[in-house]
């Protein structure tokens, strides 16, 4: 009866009950239905470190929802810019294992060549790629603060993109995906700051950080004076006097300092001048949410309408 049948399904018929022998039937079914099951079985888990904050954000959208990637920030998130940052043996611990970091570049990560160096393994993509650079003043380098321009953070979400395309092709589509929905909101706010700011083109402003000549480009302000070029540091009693004699003679009312990094050099301006210090954001920190840097730059603009309106 069973002659013609193949030998693994003749023994489960002429001797297994009836039952068991169409439960395995179904069982081969399903799985020769379903022969994607043993891919993704076989999958290799992507793990992405960021180099920090606004990397780590702009890498929190681009791989949402891909199955098995995982993105975590290299530098704790209140770090702010990675000027002279060291990094920890916590944060080189992050790097074990990990397959891709995602770094903005152009100066920023001054550690890059000790983690290169230690974890030759590791694929860098760098945002800031094929972005055009403002020069320091003096000797200073390019500056890396490229972000704080909407259309810049734009070119590096599509740098990032691509990048994540190339290094995981079976997610390509979902990766262009991303890209192109965060693209898009990026777009709407760059446009509502670029109405809202329009009023107020040519405007002066001083800041406290060298954080803001993308930003301010992008808007049509300037940029009259930078009080301290780098966090944590003051300015001496000459460019302290300097800057207060600049305030009074252009009658700049205006001081932006940023919440990250407490200055009191802007007090004594403020109280010598009159002048009201405002807190404008970089972006180097905040909450671990991907719409945190759209959040934080439609804040930035209403600070701004606030100020200049006065």
């Amino acid at each position: 009866m069973f002659r013609d049948l193949p030998g693994e399904y003749r023994f489960m018929c002429s001797g297994y009950p009836k039952r068991l022998a169409g439960a395995f039937l179904i069982m081969m079914a399903v799985f020769l239905l379903t022969p994607d099951v043993g891919v993704r079985a076989e999958e290799k888990p992507i793990k992405v470190v960021a180099s920090f904050y606004p990397v780590y954000i702009m890498a929190q959208n681009v791989v949402r929802d891909v199955p098995g990637v995982t993105v975590t920030s290299l530098t704790p998130p209140v770090s702010g810019c990675l000027h002279d940052y060291a990094l920890t043996t916590n944060d080189m611990k992050k790097l074990e294992g990990a397959d891709i970091l995602v770094v903005n570049g152009a100066g920023m990560e001054a550690f890059l060549d000790r983690i290169m160096l230690q974890y030759p393994q590791i694929r860098i993509i760098t945002l800031s790629e094929g972005i055009p650079l403002i020069k320091g003043i003096g000797a200073e380098g390019d500056n890396p603060h490229v972000w704080v321009s909407i259309s810049n953070a734009i070119a590096e979400v599509r740098n990032l993109g691509v990048h994540m395309e190339a290094a995981d092709a079976g997610h390509a589509e979902l990766y262009r995906s991303n890209t192109r929905v965060y693209v898009d909101k990026l777009t709407v706010l760059q446009q509502r700051m670029q109405a809202g700011l329009a009023p107020y083109k040519g405007r002066k402003i001083i800041t406290f950080h060298e954080a803001f000549p993308y930003f301010a480009r992008a808007f049509g302000l300037e940029v009259a004076a930078v009080v301290t070029r780098e966090p944590g540091s003051e300015p001496g009693a000459r460019e302290l006097a300097d800057t207060i004699d600049l305030v009074k003679k252009s009658g700049i009312k205006a001081l932006f300092s940023e919440p990250q990094y407490p200055s009191l050099a802007a007090q004594t301006i403020a109280r010598e001048t009159g002048a009201v210090v405002y807190a404008l954001d970089p972006a180097v920190s905040g909450p671990d949410v991907p719409e945190a840097y759209l959040k934080i730059m439609e804040k930035n603009l209403e600070v701004l309408k606030n100020a200049f309106s006065k």
